[in-house]
């Protein structure tokens, strides 16, 4: 029977399986950009830099700024607008993978790419109810699937991130039991 990660440690390995993901669906992201002729080097693209005004921000920073008004009644300076775009991209990405890392202790080989179809799904319903996407059919198909794609390699990477994690506690818990059993 292999050995689970206990709920801090996969909370733990949830964040990092996040960050793998949120990066391997952003490197979909910026090849497809390159090969529509962007000439931006990776983290020149990757990182939000200064914005002039709150509608300028991409839709985490946006959604960013709703949330913080929401909790402290005031809009948060435009100065923040990159700051706050950038964190919140890595944290929704990282906070879907720890979610799943928690909730899902035994899954199936098609667990990662519903995860990312879950995302995705999410994703059409939130953002247009913030006013921050257009209804999902508004949308052609070429896009929607484009974007699908993109959500299916975050939520594969994440599945496969978590497995090795679970790999790598199983086998030092094995290697630690032979030890205790020589002695």
């Amino acid at each position: 029977m292999a050995h689970r990660l206990q709920p801090l440690r996969r909370a733990v390995a949830g964040a990092l399986a996040g960050v793998a993901a949120t990066l391997a669906m952003d490197l979909v992201w910026y090849v497809r950009a390159r090969r529509e002729g962007s000439d931006e080097g990776f983290a020149e693209w990757e990182v939000v830099g200064a914005l002039d005004s709150w509608d300028a921000a991409p839709a985490p920073g946006q959604m960013g700024c709703k949330i913080l008004r929401a909790i402290a009644g005031s809009e948060p300076p435009v100065e923040r607008a990159a700051a706050i775009s950038n964190a919140m991209h890595w944290i929704y990405g990282t906070s879907w993978a720890i979610g799943y890392a928690l909730a899902f202790d035994h899954r199936r080989g098609w667990a990662g790419p519903a995860l990312g179809a879950a995302v995705w799904s999410a994703d059409y319903v939130t953002l247009p109810l913030a006013g921050l996407y257009e209804p999902i059919w508004r949308y052609d198909a070429p896009t929607l699937i484009r974007d699908l794609g993109a959500h299916l390699v975050f939520g594969t990477v994440t599945d496969v991130a978590l497995r090795v994690a679970e790999r790598r506690a199983s086998v030092r818990t094995i290697g630690s039991t032979r030890v205790a059993m020589r002695r």
